[in-house]
């Protein structure tokens, strides 16, 4: 009964996040945001002290139930580990905590959420790494099906449904999020929770907590026969089923040993005489003060700021424009700065899947790999449009209204005389002038002394916002004549 609970819960959760990176609309954000907000660790980078306060509470009372229920890397792993007992069933074996990978991989997190470095944030991070595989790989699949109802529809002459482009936002992320995929697949085919319980820090700061939770599968010694049926189903590695003991730091609470035990010998309750049997290995203890050491780094995140580097956002797709090229990358209103995003930011992609203007594409810079960056060659930034601020779980994207966003400048346009079509082909242009949302660019006589000479823009620094409205819609080509440079900390007007 508790596992088909636990089902129940995990698959609801993992289908509502997966749908918050599919959907187009914006329509299931409003609904089930919070499930993002509730992973771990955008939680811990937006200080959402109730959500971490209320994780770790959970964690106490019922043992690792985020990594089987709440976290979507931990369902998809149990659905290829699911797969894979179709091809052969009790295929488990218990084995030895990898103590010394997993505290390493803690440290390297622990390091660069202190310094400010995002790309291990978004390798590691569970959450990020199930962000890329639904914006990356499933993504596309659903638009593409999406787009055939809406092709079907058309025919039929209804227009309900309509067709969105799909396009790959950054080659360096889909490569990324198809490794990963497959690396998780494989593990999960042959042993169960390998990345649970050896790569992911996240899991590792709550195996450290569920050892002392209240609630735990116990082994009554009196009705076990020691059959191993429950080391062979344990998916976590973590059931020694020849000394009656549970390693409960990798335990996820799948109630899956409960479920195949014959004798009932397994039952979830509380807290029992039999000590853990780790407490017996001499290096457990210095473990745990390794944990302590990284945990005390992790707790003090939010008072250090790394140094801000400042590089171009990268491999963005080219249809018939070219990126220009950026001296400071543009990031979302929202972000208050450069820093501000770096320092936050987990790269799940969410607030990329839920752009409805195809700017934000993930960055390809090693220090700031999959982070959001603005470019306008396939739309710009509306002013009336606040989705990335509203979706985003880690607080990298501070929540913004619609008066916000018209003042808030992420950058400012910057004229290319060489590249001006009344300059180089002689004739009249103007597209600039007339679509920039704030009126902060005028049409003048390119010659002074002459009032009938072609005209061209001139910027007023103070009213432009940087949406990219003068950008994207510059006919000039393969570089735009007009091109807008990011601020590294957002002002506003």
């Amino acid at each position: 009964m508790l596992r088909r609970i636990r089902i129940s819960f995990a698959l609801l959760f993992f289908c509502c996040i997966t749908f918050l990176f599919l959907d187009f609309t914006g329509t299931v954000s409003h609904w089930f945001g919070w499930m993002a907000k509730m992973q771990f660790m955008p939680a811990l980078l937006s200080l959402n002290v109730v959500v971490v306060i209320g994780l770790i509470a959970l964690t106490l009372l019922l043992g690792r139930v985020y990594c089987s229920v709440i976290c979507p890397m931990g369902v998809m792993q149990d659905i290829f580990g699911w797969l894979g007992k179709k091809n052969k069933k009790n295929r488990y074996n218990y084995s030895q905590a990898k103590n010394i990978l997993r505290y390493t991989f803690l440290i390297i997190m622990t390091v660069g959420i202190v310094l400010g470095i995002g790309s291990i944030v978004a390798l590691l991070a569970p959450y990020s790494a199930y962000g890329r595989i639904a914006q990356n790989l499933l993504s596309p699949l659903w638009i593409w099906c999406n787009n055939l109802l809406a092709d079907i529809a058309a025919r039929n002459g209804s227009y309900a449904i309509y067709s969105v482009d799909i396009w790959i936002r950054s080659l360096v992320t889909f490569v990324i999020a198809l490794v990963t995929v497959t690396f998780i697949f494989i593990m999960a085919w042959r042993n169960g929770r390998t990345y649970c319980n050896t790569i992911c820090p996240v899991g590792t700061v709550l195996g450290f907590l569920s050892r002392y939770s209240l609630l735990k599968p116990v082994i009554d010694t009196s009705k076990c026969n020691s059959c191993g049926l429950c080391a062979r189903n344990c998916k976590g590695a973590c059931s020694d089923s020849k000394h009656h003991m549970i390693d409960y730091s990798r335990c996820v609470a799948c109630m899956d040993c409960i479920d195949k035990c014959h004798k009932g010998a397994i039952s979830y309750s509380r807290k029992s005489a039999i000590k853990h049997f780790a407490d017996k290995s001499p290096s457990a203890d210095n473990g745990r003060r390794n944990f302590i050491s990284s945990a005390m780094a992790v707790s003090s995140v939010a008072l250090l700021h790394a140094e801000q580097k400042t590089v171009d956002g990268g491999l963005a797709v080219i249809t018939d424009k070219k990126i220009p090229d950026r001296k400071t990358p543009i990031v979302p209103p929202g972000a208050i700065g450069l820093r501000h995003l770096t320092n936050h930011c987990t790269g799940c992609q969410l607030c990329v899947a839920a752009c409805p203007n195809n700017v934000l594409r993930p960055s390809a810079s090693l220090d700031t790999l999959m982070q959001p960056r603005s470019s306008y060659e396939r739309g710009y930034c509306r002013p009336e449009c606040t989705r990335c601020s509203e979706v985003c779980p880690a607080g990298a994207i501070v929540k913004i209204d619609r008066a916000e966003k018209s003042s808030i400048q992420i950058g400012h346009a910057v004229w290319v005389k060489a590249n001006c079509i009344p300059l180089t082909d002689g004739v009249e242009c103007g597209n600039c002038a007339r679509h920039c949302p704030v009126g902060a660019i005028q049409m003048v006589a390119s010659d002074s002394t002459n009032p009938d000479s072609p005209k061209v823009p001139i910027v007023n620094d103070e009213r432009c916002i940087g949406c990219g409205a003068c950008e994207h819609l510059c006919p000039a080509r393969p570089f735009s004549a007009i091109y807008v440079e990011g601020h590294e900390n957002h002002k506003t007007i």
